[in-house]
């Protein structure tokens, strides 16, 4: 009895160890391969899906405009409206704490000073690139959307500089390194960027033309109207919109006379950052024919850090409601959604969120 049961014990044993081997058996060729994803740490990763466009949690952000009645301010208004409308419940609080378009990415770099501002798409690109206005340069900036706008580069003579010299472009007065009084707005606006872009786009300086006997005056905008019409000055140069006040009350009460820049001092300001503008005829008063000239539009920029989902649903409030934003400024009437999001009008790459709208649209970008 005894050997039956050590028997029995013993084949217990044996059937315990084969029953222990078999999960390092290779896995039966019949079972297909891939019809369950490995587990553990050892498990291929997934294919990264798209980031959600779903915004979780509230939306405080500050939109950083200029005084109240500015450009500025009316276009943050128009855009806090359209945001509001898009992400109901969002906070977007409007402060009068922008530089202006010059110095606006300085303040939304890594949201320094705010989430949102206004800027333009030149001084956007520069400021990325190298710096701007004294400042080091501004990596953590991207766009929403660009083209907000038709604003130029707009070069006037005196008609009574013209029918004393004979000059008629910017070519011709730096060719014959003419000592003509210039005057234009101060330090660190983009009017007197521009001046300082076209004289740039010819191979020379404000300071050259002082050292050509000239004078190179900067001053605000009511100064600038009156000394023109004073005959003070021969000439001056802006980056405007049309109907600015200003311009269209000069071209009222004097003779100006409409300079057309030069196919090859354009093409060098568009290289510069710039891009290719018609004024329409009658956009001053006496200005018959329309003008081709260079602008750079406003563009909407945030910080790098701002949230995906908040982003996407931005731009998608600003190309949805073209309208409403039109009705607003109405210099936001020749904003295009399909052109928006390209790298021309907006200065500094989009914001990945708003790029995956314009990408849904099959708008183009980048």
């Amino acid at each position: 009895m005894k050997k039956v049961f050590a028997l029995i014990l013993t084949l217990a044993m044996v059937l315990s160890l084969a029953a222990c081997g078999g999960g390092d058996q290779p896995a039966s060729s019949d079972t297909p391969a891939g019809n369950d994803a490995p587990a553990g740490n050892d498990a291929p990763a997934a294919p990264s899906g798209e980031q959600s466009t779903d915004i979780s949690g509230s939306v405080d952000l500050t939109f950083a405009a200029q005084e109240v009645g500015t450009a500025a301010y009316n276009y943050a208004a128009a855009i806090q409206t359209a945001i509001v409308k898009e992400i109901p419940g969002a906070n977007i609080s409007i402060t009068t704490t922008s530089p202006g378009g010059v110095g606006a990415p300085v303040i939304v770099n890594g949201g320094a000073q705010c989430d949102i501002v206004m800027s333009n798409s030149a001084p956007a690109k520069w400021s990325m690139e190298e710096g701007i206005l004294g400042n080091a340069p501004t990596p953590d900036i991207c766009a929403i959307a660009g083209g907000l706008g038709h604003d130029f580069v707009n070069v006037m003579f005196t008609q009574k500089f013209v029918d004393a010299t004979g000059i008629t472009t910017v070519e011709e007065l730096v060719a014959q390194k003419y000592p003509v009084k210039l005057v234009i707005k101060t330090n660190g606006t983009f009017g007197e960027l521009a001046a300082e872009k076209v004289f740039e786009a010819l191979g020379v300086t404000l300071e050259d033309v002082a050292s050509w006997g000239g004078v190179v005056e900067k001053t605000g905008g009511d100064a600038i109207k009156s000394g023109l019409q004073d005959d003070l000055y021969d000439m001056t140069i802006d980056h405007i919109g049309a109907g600015q006040a200003n311009t269209s009350e000069l071209c009222l009460t004097h003779d100006m006379y409409d300079v057309q820049l030069g196919e090859e001092t354009m093409a060098k300001m568009v290289e510069m950052g710039y891009d290719y503008v018609t004024v329409e005829a009658n956009t001053w008063n006496g200005q018959t024919e329309e003008i081709k000239t260079v602008g750079s539009q406003q563009v909407i920029l945030v910080p790098t850090s701002l949230d995906y989902a908040v982003a996407y649903h931005m731009a998608k409030a600003v190309c949805e409601n073209k309208a409403d934003l039109a009705s607003a400024v109405a210099a936001m009437s020749y904003f295009d959604p399909e052109t928006a999001g390209t790298l021309t009008l907006t200065g500094v790459p989009l914001h990945p969120g708003a790029a995956a709208y314009y990408e849904e649209m099959g708008y183009a970008h980048g």
